[in-house]
């Protein structure tokens, strides 16, 4: 590691820039979010507005002025215009001794300026020693999407509660288990969606709470994992996977996805496959409900959607029946997303006014009860869930309801995977497509003329390309 990074306070603090130019202007921006007193040495010129732009902000010094005010930084950034400003100014820091950074000149710096990301008492910063500038700043932008603003506001009012917690908390465990419950319960949710008064009040009756000694009740959160790639999760489904203390989830939730859970959970495989269920349904609810009863953050990671096809319904029934403080987090369906990636359209204008989401496997483990004429009507898109074991009999029905042999259809086994599989063809080869390609599941059954639009896509790519 070349770098060492650290944080400067700059209450009462000095520091020197040098230069007058678009680079020096670009540095200050950065300075004048701190309480440093900041100098400016000005080459020969100023920029027009450098000056206006930090007025009250800034003092405006002529070079032979330097020493004075190198004595008493802690440190200095040089952005001179001119080679011979430069080299002069690198010769005062080193003869003040004071720490310095030297814009595009890496070797000559004795510190590098992160890429910094800003939320009130939180600051990110982002670095590579000048090895990569922009890749840092790609960096810091993925940061940014994990750090919402409200951390700022939020930052603020756990530093002005701090006070409370060690008036009421003696112990340093007690005050790490107060602020672990707080920044990750009902005082940050509350803050995340700007109601700060609302998390004042969630602080305090949380450290009366804590300070009586009352044992304190955990939460689950139902949180879809989408089709499997990771890059598809919600940013809130990655932040409350991250906070969980254990993780119920499916079999259909990747291995990439179950690597966001942190090292410390436990992780709790309920999956279910056909014919194979390896913890019954109500054991489940027993569990998340045991969890959450004794404090801990529970996450029921499922698959997909949890409200589509994912009994997410009879699991949210369940908590709130037993008094469990719950949220549903939704995830991208696997429909939606195993057709997105196969760029196939489930609805069309030309081809899909209707979209329908059946289920090929019945409660009972056998086929459906549907409105077979319903799902055979033209102009729509059929998409089914669970449906590799049964596609055979969903053929047969569909075609003796009325719908044409020829209808195209697409199967897609993990969909948005690296493992993906996609075979087209028509509604009577449903069932050899499948056993050609070795399906097995998880997989969807896409119906419809739109199920098509693909191969037209790869045709027409392809007389392009020969053309």
């Amino acid at each position: 590691m070349r770098l060492f990074p650290a944080f400067f306070y700059t209450d009462n603090t000095h520091v020197t820039v040098f230069g007058g130019g678009e680079e020096a202007r670009r540095k200050v921006r950065l300075l004048a979010k701190t309480t440093a007193k900041i100098t400016v040495i000005v080459d020969n010129e100023i920029d027009p507005g450098f000056a206006e732009e930090f007025a009250g902000r800034i003092t405006l010094a002529p070079r032979d002025m330097a020493g004075q005010a190198l004595d008493r930084s802690a440190f200095t950034i040089i952005a001179c215009r001119l080679p011979e400003n430069t080299e002069q100014s690198v010769e005062w820091a080193r003869e003040y001794g004071v720490p310095m950074n030297v814009v595009d000149a890496p070797d000559l710096c004795d510190f590098t300026i992160p890429s910094m990301l800003n939320r009130g008492e939180i600051l990110a910063a982002v670095g590579s020693g000048g090895a990569a500038p922009v890749l840092a700043k790609r960096v810091r932008t993925s940061l940014e999407t994990l750090m919402p603003q409200a951390l700022g506001p939020l930052s603020e009012l756990a530093r002005d509660f701090r006070p409370n917690v060690y008036a009421k908390l003696d112990q340093s465990t007690a005050r790490r288990h107060f602020w672990e419950a707080a920044l990750h319960g009902p005082p940050a949710e509350r803050a995340m969606v700007g109601d700060m008064d609302g998390a004042k009040q969630a602080l305090h009756e949380l450290l009366d709470t804590f300070s009586s000694g009352t044992a304190q009740m955990g939460r689950v959160d139902i949180v879809g994992a989408g089709p499997g790639d990771p890059e598809l999760l919600t940013l809130k489904a990655f932040r409350v996977i991250q906070n969980a203390d254990i993780v119920f989830h499916d079999r259909l939730v990747s291995d990439d996805i179950l690597d966001l859970i942190r090292r410390d959970a436990d992780r709790i495989p309920v999956g279910k496959a056909k014919a194979d269920h390896s913890v019954p349904q109500d054991q489940i609810h027993t569990l998340m409900i045991a969890a959450a009863q004794a404090g801990k953050r529970v996450v029921r990671l499922k698959g997909g959607d949890p409200f589509i096809f994912g009994r997410g319904g009879e699991e949210l029934q369940a908590l709130l029946g037993a008094g469990i403080s719950t949220s549903v987090i939704p995830g991208i369906s696997s429909a939606l997303g195993c057709a997105a990636s196969a760029g196939l359209p489930l609805t069309h204008r030309d081809h899909a006014q209707t979209l329908t989401f059946v289920t090929g496997h019945a409660k009972t483990g056998t086929v459906p009860d549907l409105d077979w004429d319903a799902l055979a009507r033209p102009g729509q898109t059929v998409v089914v869930f669970m449906g590799v074991g049964t596609a055979g009999v969903i053929s047969e029905r569909l075609i003796a309801s009325g719908r044409s042999r020829q209808v195209p259809v697409a199967v897609i086994e993990n969909g948005t995977r690296p493992s993906e599989i996609r075979v087209y063809g028509q509604l009577a080869d449903l069932p050899a497509l499948i056993e050609q390609a070795g399906i097995v599941g998880p997989a969807l059954l896409i119906i419809g003329e739109v199920s098509a639009i693909p191969a037209t896509l790869q045709t027409s790519l392809a007389l392009e390309v020969a053309a």
